[in-house]
Order: structure tokens, then sequence, then C-alpha cells
């Protein structure tokens, strides 16, 4: 996995890696940070058109493709700007232009690893790709020799989508005194691929916390969290589920680092624009490219199983976390609502939660 996992942080950068198979090979960038020079340069070391890769989210929403396992490549026009390239993965588009979507194809087993590297990078999940055939040009064969460009093996790259979990390390910890509960303590976890950090929030006194455990699983969310948006519960939900843990005896609150549902931060605020021009957030979030929520919780379960934690009083109206801990082997012994204020910013955003993900909001949505 050493390869795929450097190819994440190059991605990242706005750098081209190569996958290679066993006949063939494409190069690969994502269309997040794209440049005309980055597709020039994609078109100067491949011996083939370049293509766009979307997911079979994507591919649905602008009709491409109509069942769930159609992920799809389009071959690009010469020349079509980069706005137009990105238009492509953003936009709410009833319809992809007919000049694209009559040259379009499900993908690749090396466009589809493609997508794998892209997507691990949290960035925009469609990728810019190009083949380089069984034999490179000279001058990007020099530059996979010399270590410019990263080749990764395309078994790998796809081994970055489906891998079980997620290992974690304790890294280091403080006290951290909170406004609702002065003794408490923040232990940092980190990602073995560096990518991410998350937070365990250690309540009161380990030595003294109910059985079962008091736990909330928050994603951050930076505009709720920090800022107080009112197009959310999350901040509420954060600061009552402290306040809670903290009368009921101590426990943990688990941060982890999954802004928008796992889209991260700059795909949520692309979501927020569709959703303004009258999507909901589930059908935003797919017509970029990603699923309804993508969320994954091996963090999660690690981090409690570090922490010694095994039977668990669970603070939240997510059925998805009750049943990923449960699978896990963690005993959800109890399941706590936590619900925050219904206002007309946040009314269609819960109703959706409550409608199209199974959301336990009954009780707050009557008051509606």
């Amino acid at each position: 996995m050493q390869q795929a996992e450097r190819a994440v942080f190059d991605i990242r950068r706005g750098q081209p890696v190569h996958i290679s198979g066993p006949e063939a090979g494409v190069l690969v960038a994502a269309v997040e940070g794209l440049t005309p020079a980055l597709i020039n340069r994609l078109r100067v070391l491949g011996c083939e058109k370049t293509r766009l890769a979307v997911t079979s989210h994507r591919a649905r929403w602008t009709g491409i493709a109509n069942h769930a396992s159609a992920a799809m490549s389009l071959l690009l026009p010469d020349g079509i700007p980069v706005s137009e390239i990105v238009d492509l993965c953003t936009a709410r588009h009833d319809t992809t232009p007919a000049e694209i979507a009559d040259r379009a194809r499900p993908v690749t087993p090396l466009e589809s690893a493609a997508l794998a590297v892209v997507r691990a990078s949290r960035l925009l999940p469609a990728a810019l790709v190009t083949g380089t055939g069984p034999v490179h040009r000279e001058e990007l064969a020099a530059l996979i020799k010399d270590g410019t460009i990263l080749d990764v093996p395309a078994d790998q790259a796809l081994a970055l989508a489906s891998s079980p979990r997620l290992q974690v390390s304790e890294t280091s910890d403080a006290i951290v005194p909170l406004a609702d509960s002065e003794e408490s303590r923040f232990v940092l976890f980190r990602e073995a691929n560096g990518v991410q950090e998350h937070v365990a929030v250690l309540i009161g006194d380990p030595k003294t916390w109910p059985n079962p455990v008091p736990v909330r699983l928050h994603s951050a969310c930076l505009t709720g969290d920090l800022f107080g948006s009112l197009r959310c519960d999350c901040g509420e939900q954060l600061r009552g589920s402290v306040r809670e843990i903290a009368n009921t005896g101590g426990g943990v609150l688990l941060y982890l680092a999954q802004e928008g549902r796992g889209i991260g931060l700059a795909n949520k605020l692309r979501a927020y624009r569709l959703q303004d021009q009258g999507m909901d957030t589930v059908d935003a979030d797919c017509s970029l490219g990603f699923g309804a929520d993508e969320r994954r919780y091996e963090a999660a379960v690690e981090m409690l199983q570090t922490l010694g934690i095994d039977r668990v009083r669970l603070l939240t109206n997510n059925p998805d976390k009750v049943r990923a801990l449960q699978e896990a082997g963690i005993d959800v012994a109890d399941r706590q609502p936590l619900l925050g204020k219904l206002n007309r910013h946040n009314a269609r955003y819960l109703t959706t939660k409550a409608d199209r993900a199974g959301h336990f909001l009954e009780e707050l949505l009557r008051k509606a």
C-alpha cells in the first residue's frame, strides 16, 4: 500500500501519478486544482486522448448511466477549457452535452483505480486520465524512473477504497478544561497513512465512568461547531453532548475528521450552493459524485478499543452509527437521542436526514 498512500499526497499537491496494470497504464490527475499546464502535461506524456472518469453517482445524476455500478469515462474534446471540465463534475446538469455523452463508456479497471486514488485524497471524486500503453514514451519512462512521477500498481490503488480498517495510533494528549466539563482530557489519534487526525475527548474521571460508558461519535463540522451555522444542528449536538456526558458521570466524545458526512469542507460548500439551487442535502452530495453518506467508523472503533471501551450508551440519532459499532463488536447497550433546535434554515436538512437516511428525529420534527 505504500506507493498508493504516497500517491494521495501527490494528487493533493496537483501532481500527476501513473497507475500501472499488467499490460498498460494511465496517467492520472485530480480535477480539483486542474490547470491548462497540467492538462497539456498529460497530453504530452500520454499516448491516448484525455478522458474524464466520474463516479456512478455523478454519472447517474447527469444522465450518462442509469444503474448503480456504472462509473463512467467521458472522452473530452481537444482544447476543452478547465472551467468546462470542472463544470462537468460540479454543476447542476439534467443532461451532459451530447458531444461528450455520446462518447461515454464504463470505466476500465485502470480508470477505476484512478478514481480510487482521487477519492482517497478527499478531493472532488473525478479524475482526468490518459492511457500510456504497454511501452511508455521515453520522457514518461525517465520521469517514473527518477521518481518525479510516482508509479502505483493498480491493485494497490483499488485497495485504498476496499481496505476494511483505518489503523490509528495514539499520538499525544493533554488536559483541556471545557466550559461544560472542567475535567477533560484530549487524546489525539492519527491514521496510519497520515492523512487524518481524530480526537477523543475524555470527560470526567475514567475510573468513575458509568457502565455502559456514554459515548458520542461526532463528525467535524467547521461551520456548525465553530461558527454556529444555522444550516445544521451540529454545533448544538456537539455542545449538548459534552454537557450530557458530564452530567451523567463522564464518558467520551470522539471528534472525527469527517467534515460534511465525509466529503470534506470544499465539497460541503459546493453542496451548499447546490442546495441553494433547490437540491436537498443527499441529492447535492450525490450530484457531486459522492454517496449519500461517505463516513466510515473504523477509526472510531479502534479509538474505543484503545481506550478499553466495549460497552456504550451511544448519544446519536443516526442508525448507521449504532450499526457500525455493533458490527465491530462494540455492545451498544442503549441509544440516547441528541436533538438540536429546529429553525427555518435547517428544517429541510433535518427532514431529509429523517426521510432519506432514517435518522431518529420524529420528536424534533413534530414541532415543525
